[in-house]
């Protein structure tokens, strides 16, 4: 099966491709385009193209990890195109090659493997304030470190739960719904999906030099490097 077959399987890619006539107001709307070396008109174009060298160059790329999902391009294409779900269809067949461990972007999968879908696993949420550490986090500066540090308090003085059990905001999550997230996880294929990208992350730390037990090492690299 070629590579643009493999894109045909995923209702994005079916969806945010009908007929790019190459007009270029994607691009001009874009506002990652403003600021990276990325051309969601060019991207178009070279998948239109069927060629299965310029798919896999992309699927490689820093490219395709640029787009932010505004859809902006969804909202001024005349023939109703839609790179951003192109970009989607990409980025899932480049996590389910391997390819993304190919581009320092590509390689941030792991990151966000590790805190957001374990975020979820653990505690039932995307973020929790206990993972916002400031050491991680320095780009949030002294405020939040100050509010991380005293986050028991000022979130009882804001009415929130945080961490006990009952209603309200960062309220404890029972296990039996986290075995419920789980299970979904399981059935949906997610958990073999994030498997897959510990797998090739795991192999692209071993390439340079990283061994297994070390894979926190591969962490920092990968989410400090942008």
């Amino acid at each position: 099966m070629t590579l643009y077959e493999m894109l045909q399987r995923d209702v994005r890619f079916v969806e945010g491709l009908k007929a790019c006539m190459n007009c270029g107001v994607c691009t001009a709307i874009c506002p990652a385009a403003e600021f990276f070396d990325y051309d969601p008109r060019m991207l178009a174009v070279e998948v239109q193209s069927r060629d299965d060298s310029k798919i896999e160059k992309l699927l490689r790329s820093e490219t395709i990890w640029y787009c932010g999902q505004c859809m902006s391009c969804k909202t001024r294409c005349p023939r109703g195109n839609c790179p951003g779900l192109i970009i989607n269809a990409l980025r899932k067949l480049s996590q389910e090659l391997g390819y993304f461990t190919e581009s320092r972007r590509g390689r941030q999968q792991y990151a966000l493997k590790k805190t957001l879908i374990e975020n979820i696993l653990q505690r039932g949420y995307c973020i929790h304030p206990d993972s916002l550490t400031p050491e991680l986090h320095p780009e949030q500066g002294p405020v939040w470190e100050w509010f991380f540090n005293h986050r028991e308090e000022l979130y009882d003085r804001l009415g929130a739960n945080l961490d006990k059990e009952g209603a309200g905001t960062l309220r404890k999550i029972s296990p039996d719904v986290l075995a419920e997230l789980k299970a979904i996880f399981d059935e949906s294929g997610a958990t073999a999906f994030h498997e897959k990208i510990e797998r090739y992350s795991l192999k692209k730390a071993k390439e340079i030099g990283i061994e297994e037990h070390e894979m926190e090492d591969y962490f920092m690299l990968v989410f400090t490097n942008n």
